[in-house]
């Protein structure tokens, strides 16, 4: 390596698929780093009896025909015949975790196997290209979780598309079934206070030949790396823009899950959560807020694929409809950010309430404030096996429907049984027992959830209920019973759904977490794609939002008017002006 040669991994295939297969690596570029490619005579290869590793007996190559690995070969010299209508692909194996374990400033000790480790077979699939089509095979370091995010740190300044960490958490998420049965090499265990972290690994060129049942090809065998004269030109000597600082952020404890994002993405979220912490009713709610609540809680909806949102608090019980503004407005408003991100959106309310909200999602879309239609459902079980049953495919709770529930402004079961709003008046007989969903969902692994309250007494605040009896008004009767994983606290209800809104695009726009929830493969979303643009809250899509609640008669929360306001606050002069705060802090440099 002193000497300019680059450790690296080949792969052999007939030029036919050639062409598929450059472009299979260039789409898969964490487990495939390609250096180049060389025709077989051309390249420089130590020869058997070259240097004093003893290589001279050693399998060097396997052999592949049709897919199915048939032997393995000390040497190519007996296929130079065919060989010659074949093309080599050389793939980069220079990334050293102890180089960034040094770098990181961790001593050898601070993990375990760090020599030719195991790698194993996901269920994750890399981009498909022509007949390359397999799954993602990753190595697992066990870390401690103090050193984390300087390992994580290290590791994406040094390695590149290699060095970034695919994953960190349950083995179980990438469908790994057990570390203790590696599908190459050793198994690695993890030992009690580690963290398991994922990094890509060339080894899925073993797995894409075999996908593409070639009739004849090789690679290098998995523990022998090839020195090569092709030299690595992925990092420059001089990068004119600096690599961002991820940051890593527990989202899951079951199952274990950690998510990473760039500093600077997260910066903008604790900008977007102190924003709507403001507390324009002199609640204080100061009391109640957590900072990085709003993080965690748009990493973990960032990570989902289905997300059921409920929201509704009947507080005008004298008047039909008995709903408020608030509430509604932010629940369509993150619907329209997760369907622009091709996640699946539903909404669960009230029986009484369904004709309401249908009609609300049916105008939203007429007057272009939600582009797609959103399932509503209801529910009215009462029992642990109902919200089961509710959540989960057939009632398995290996197989849940839904793997985010979001309640926005919606009201919250007390510890006596009742919901009660803030001044204390007992509105049960309008409320489904929605809350069971949530404590459901406590004891099935894989699903999380988040509330977002402005006065304690909304479903999920559950979680901070302790700080709403001591410094919230009528707290020790209204305070929510049932608590959330994540609180996101805002002045009106309506502002941390928007907030949440604005934090996935943050996220999404984010290349460190775009290359995270792709696993290193599949084409780039760096860019900022228009529809997501389109999908942002803006101050005319939630004027028209606010209108059609109107005409719909449902009031404002304190006051009771019918118009343009929230919980007693006009739309223009406040809200119209958070409204735009959001956006320009989401995108600003986006």
């Amino acid at each position: 390596m002193a000497g300019g040669f680059q450790p690296a991994s080949l792969v052999v295939l007939p030029r036919s698929l050639a062409p598929a297969f450059e472009k299979f690596c260039q789409i898969n570029s964490g487990p495939l780093p390609l250096l180049g490619q060389r025709e077989p005579e051309k390249l420089r290869l130590p020869t058997a009896d070259a240097g004093p590793d003893g290589r001279k007996d050693c399998p060097q190559f396997r052999k592949y025909e049709s897919g199915i690995c048939t032997g393995c070969l000390t040497s190519l010299e007996e296929y130079s015949e065919q060989l010659k209508d074949m093309v080599t692909f050389v793939l980069d194996c220079s990334f050293s975790l102890d180089a960034a374990l040094e770098k990181a400033g961790l001593p050898r000790g601070n993990l375990q196997g760090l020599s030719h480790t195991g790698a194993y077979k996901t269920a994750i699939p890399c981009a498909s290209v022509a007949g390359f089509c397999c799954p993602l095979v990753v190595t697992m370091r066990p870390v401690p979780k103090d050193k984390l995010e300087r390992l994580l740190q290290a590791t994406w300044s040094l390695g590149g598309a290699q060095g970034r960490p695919i994953h960190v958490g349950d083995p179980g998420l990438l469908g790994i079934k057990a570390l203790s049965k590696a599908d190459y090499g050793a198994a690695v265990e993890c030992p009690p206070g580690a963290v398991p972290v994922f990094w890509p690994s060339p080894l899925t060129s073993l797995e894409a030949v075999s996908s593409c049942g070639a009739p004849l090809a090789f690679t290098s065998m998995p523990a022998c790396t090839v020195m090569t004269d092709l030299k690595d030109t992925k990092t420059p000597t001089s990068s004119p823009t600096p690599e961002p600082t991820p940051e890593v952020h527990h989202i899951s404890q079951d199952p274990l899950h950690y998510s990473i994002a760039s500093a600077s993405a997260i910066g903008k979220i604790r900008e977007l959560e102190l924003t709507v912490a403001v507390d324009p009713g002199n609640r204080g709610i100061k009391h109640l807020f957590r900072q990085d609540e709003l993080v965690k809680a748009a990493l973990a909806l960032s990570h989902a694929h289905s997300v059921l949102i409920t929201t509704g608090f009947p507080t005008h019980f004298n008047h039909e409809p008995p709903e408020e503004t608030d509430g509604p407005p932010g629940a369509i408003a993150l619907a329209a950010l997760l369907q622009a991100l091709g996640k699946q959106a539903s909404m669960v309310v009230d029986q009484r309430a369904l004709s309401l909200h249908t009609k609300l999602v049916e105008d939203a879309i007429e007057q272009g404030v939600l582009k797609t239609q959103i399932p509503i459902l209801t529910y009215q079980g009462g029992s642990v096996d109902a919200a089961q049953a509710f959540l989960c495919k057939d009632g398995d709770p290996e197989s849940p429907r839904f793997d985010h529930l979001v309640a926005i402004e919606r009201s919250g079961r007390a510890a006596d049984g009742n919901y009660y709003n803030s001044r204390k008046m007992n509105v049960k007989h309008l409320v489904d027992p929605i809350d069971d969903l949530f404590l459901a969902a406590q004891r099935i692994p894989g699903i999380s959830s988040t509330g977002v309250g402005d006065g304690g007494n909304e479903l999920g605040m559950g979680k901070v209920k302790e700080a709403v009896k001591k410094h919230i008004r009528n707290g020790d009767v209204i305070a929510c019973d049932v608590g959330a994983d994540f609180a996101v606290i805002a002045g009106v209800s309506n502002w941390g759904g928007y907030a949440l809104a604005c934090a996935l695009y943050i996220l999404n726009s984010c290349e460190v977490h775009g290359q995270y929830l792709r696993k290193t493969g599949g084409p780039s979303r760096a860019h900022v794609e228009q529809s997501w643009t389109q999908a942002l809250p803006s101050v005319a899509k939630e004027e028209k939002m606010l209108g059609i609640l109107a005409q719909h008669k449902v009031r404002s929360g304190i006051t009771g008017v019918i118009g343009m306001e929230v919980d007693g606050l006009p739309f223009h002069r406040v809200h119209a002006d958070m409204i735009q705060k959001l956006v320009d802090i989401t995108t600003v440099h986006a």
